[in-house]
């Protein structure tokens, strides 16, 4: 039943019912046949112009509540743009108010569904050509030890240390990949979080960079503060980060290059912050590529060569170690040439103290 419908059969029942009351107060003598005539044809001539009124005022809920569902089937129909206009009454407007946000949610809800679908497509073809190419290369090199067609003992050994790093570079990429999904997962909260001073993480990170600085004929210049410097992140994540971060710019630094890990204290409104830059002089990152450098397999390099040998993940998980202890993270040019990756971390409260210690 329409709703005009309603309630004019509603107005009606309420007219009938009135008109028996008259019927009965002139059966029982308590109206004159005067009266009762006049009564009865006030109250008629007063449902018609109630049923007058209730066509001409309900037109307007009526349009309103089919703007409604006329916007509500097209989003039905797949049409996620579809909004209604905020005309007519007060509540209806409101109405319109909470259909339209609704729809703006919905929309911003399947461009993420779409982008995640698409990101995960992307993840997998970008896995799977990360795998393919390592695993080929130990299949090449096993096939070809198998049989017997290296006799020279230093071409044997030569085949071995290359099916080794093949295997290190798969098991790296793979602990990589948990590690991005366990970042993804979980965010850590703020009770979790521990405490890490910049110095002590630093005498344990940098010794693994000692030979590939070595092979390239880098050289390191480390900055820190002239205190102890606590800040508000566990050990392992803030050596995580500087590793990737240094592991990058070793991998893209000419030789005979120079490299610089600056630690800075900074003052912003909340309290004090560090500033960490990561500085190289390598062929810089062009400005359209900049926003996209911290995507998942994202390389700076459009052929995907391999001759650097990274994964992609890595500033991927610098990223998202980085905000998920509150922090930023960013990369700007160095000078002609080269590249510095910063990022900042919150100090910590007792930072002082520690240093006391």
């Amino acid at each position: 039943m329409k709703l005009r419908t309603y309630l004019l059969l509603a107005n009606m029942i309420s007219i009938a019912f009135i008109i028996i009351l008259l019927v009965a107060f002139y059966r029982y003598m308590l109206l004159s046949m005067d009266q009762f005539i006049w009564l009865t044809s006030a109250t008629v001539g007063a449902a018609i112009v109630s049923a007058l009124l209730h066509f001409l005022l309900l037109r307007p809920i009526e349009a309103s509540v089919r703007r409604v569902g006329e916007g509500a089937g097209r989003i039905a129909a797949g049409d996620l743009e579809a909004r209604i206009e905020h005309t007519g009454f007060k509540e209806f407007r409101q109405l319109a108010d909470q259909f339209n946000h609704m729809g703006s949610s919905l929309e911003t809800s399947f461009r993420q569904v779409k982008a995640a679908e698409a990101s995960q497509r992307e993840l997998v073809a970008n896995m799977a050509h990360d795998l393919r190419t390592p695993l080929a290369s130990v299949q090449s090199y096993v096939e070809a030890l198998q049989d017997d067609i290296i006799q020279d003992e230093e071409t044997f050994r030569n085949y071995l240390a290359t099916i080794r790093s093949e295997t290190v570079r798969l098991g790296n990429l793979i602990q990589d990949l948990f590690e991005l999904s366990t970042l993804d997962g979980t965010k850590q909260e703020p009770d979790e979080l521990k405490l890490s001073i910049v110095e002590d993480v630093l005498v344990e990170l940098l010794p693994r960079f000692t030979k590939p600085i070595a092979l390239k004929s880098l050289q390191l210049i480390v900055r820190l503060p002239d205190r102890r410097v606590s800040i508000i992140i566990a050990p392992r994540h803030l050596q995580r980060i500087l590793q990737n971060l240094l592991e990058n710019a070793i991998r893209y630094s000419p030789k005979d290059g120079l490299l610089s890990l600056t630690a800075e204290e900074i003052e912003d409104p909340y309290g004090k912050l560090v500033r960490f830059e990561v500085c190289d002089e390598g062929e810089g990152v062009p400005v359209e590529e900049r926003e996209r450098i911290f995507e998942r397999f994202y390389r700076s390099e459009q052929s995907r060569s391999r001759e650097g040998g990274g994964s992609g993940l890595g500033l991927s998980i610098a990223k998202l170690l980085v905000e998920h202890s509150g922090g930023q993270i960013g990369i700007q040019p160095a000078g002609k040439n080269g590249s510095v990756f910063w990022f900042t971390l919150r100090e910590a409260v007792d930072a002082k103290k520690t240093s006391e210690i």
